[in-house]
């Protein structure tokens, strides 16, 4: 499998499919494979970029927090490596927030992205903007002083997530291995401390920008209420994908046909 070595470290990506470029940045503990039945929905049409965010998996594991904007470095120098142009990239939660940040640091490396359900607590006014944050520090110190399951209960709730119920058949099975325990516990102990301690890009956006949203993700949790404010700072309408937040996990068949959808249609700005 193929590894590139970046700036204090490794990362491990995958390539699968044909077509023009996709690289999709996925959240929670999710590694290259994560995303394995998303991807077998586009690989006929797409040549598919997926990674192991550094902390997780085959990638280098360090024993500090990597800030949104050092995650988005590492997704520089991957599509550095890999191609000249700008590609299109779909970002989930944690991802969402990366390629917010590479869409401003980087914008020749990207040509559209689509930010899906960014947990990037910055985007909002005060005060929800500090409570969100409350909400994500209150996480991890309930994972510090308890254990992986009782942390879980919370994202979910959290985030919106509705945990089994209405999925797609066949659906690959990711059970809990040691080694996803130990991604979640980079997640949860070093990613929640970045997005908390996210400022933001220094620079504003100049790539074209999707904010997206799963139709089952309540409208009051603060990953929706990011959706909203993106689609309404890009005034580019909200795109609505099958599912909830995880809905590129439990609907990938459908999650994939919204998917090149809106990857065909042309950006509309809403009027102001």
């Amino acid at each position: 499998m193929p590894t590139l070595t970046i700036p204090g470290g490794s990362l491990h990506y995958e390539l699968r499919g044909t077509g023009p470029l996709l690289l999709i940045s996925q959240s929670g503990e999710g590694d290259a494979g994560r995303t394995a039945d998303l991807v077998g929905h586009l690989a006929d049409s797409r040549t598919v970029i997926t990674y192991d965010r550094r902390g997780l998996g085959r990638s280098t594991i360090p024993d500090t927090t990597v800030s949104v904007r050092e995650h988005a470095d590492d997704v520089h120098h991957l599509l550095a490596h890999l191609t000249d142009e700008p590609v299109a990239m779909l970002g989930q939660s944690l991802g969402a927030s990366i390629g917010l940040h590479l869409a401003a640091e980087h914008p020749g490396q990207i040509g559209l992205l689509i930010a899906h359900e960014p947990v990037s607590p910055w985007l909002l006014p005060e005060p929800g903007r500090a409570r969100h944050r409350a909400e994500l520090a209150a996480i991890r110190d309930l994972y510090l002083a308890t254990d992986l399951p009782t942390a879980l209960k919370e994202v979910t709730r959290v985030l919106g997530i509705t945990p089994g119920g209405d999925v797609e058949p066949g659906l690959t099975a990711f059970p809990m291995t040691a080694e996803r325990e130990a991604a979640f516990d980079f997640f949860i102990r070093h990613d929640f401390q970045a997005v908390i301690d996210d400022p933001g890009p220094d620079d504003a956006c100049r790539v074209p920008v999707v904010s997206a949203a799963g139709e089952r993700t309540p409208a009051t949790v603060f990953d929706r209420q990011c959706a909203d404010r993106l689609a309404a700072l890009t005034g580019v309408p909200l795109a609505v994908f099958p599912g909830g937040h995880n809905g590129n996990l439990s609907h990938p068949r459908a999650y994939a046909a919204r998917l090149r959808e809106v990857l065909a249609a042309p950006l509309i700005a809403s009027t102001p």
